[in-house]
């Protein structure tokens, strides 16, 4: 997947989160950003790297996310990995 694709997905998700009444709460509780940062950060890569991040935190959101925009399941993992930060690393 490209960055451009990757990023375009992530901004998706990013539109979607902020919609989603019962999930944003959770979101902001746990990276500790408040509305101002959420709207600021929107076209950074980092933020919509974290955004997917807590997206595939969950199954159930993942399928949300994907039922409602019609992508495969697997997209979103393929968006993070184009992202910073996405690299799989190697221990060995």
């Amino acid at each position: 997947m490209s960055r451009d694709a990757a990023e375009q997905l992530a901004l998706q998700a990013v539109v979607w989160l902020a919609g989603n009444d019962e999930l944003l709460p959770v979101f902001m509780g746990s990276t500790g950003a408040d509305e101002a940062a959420f709207r600021e950060s929107l076209g950074v890569p980092e933020f919509q790297a974290s955004v997917l991040d807590f997206i595939m935190m969950d199954d159930t959101w993942v399928i949300a996310f994907c039922d409602t925009h019609a992508v495969p399941y697997d997209r979103l993992m393929q968006a993070r990995a184009a992202l910073p930060g996405g690299q799989q690393v190697n221990w060995t």
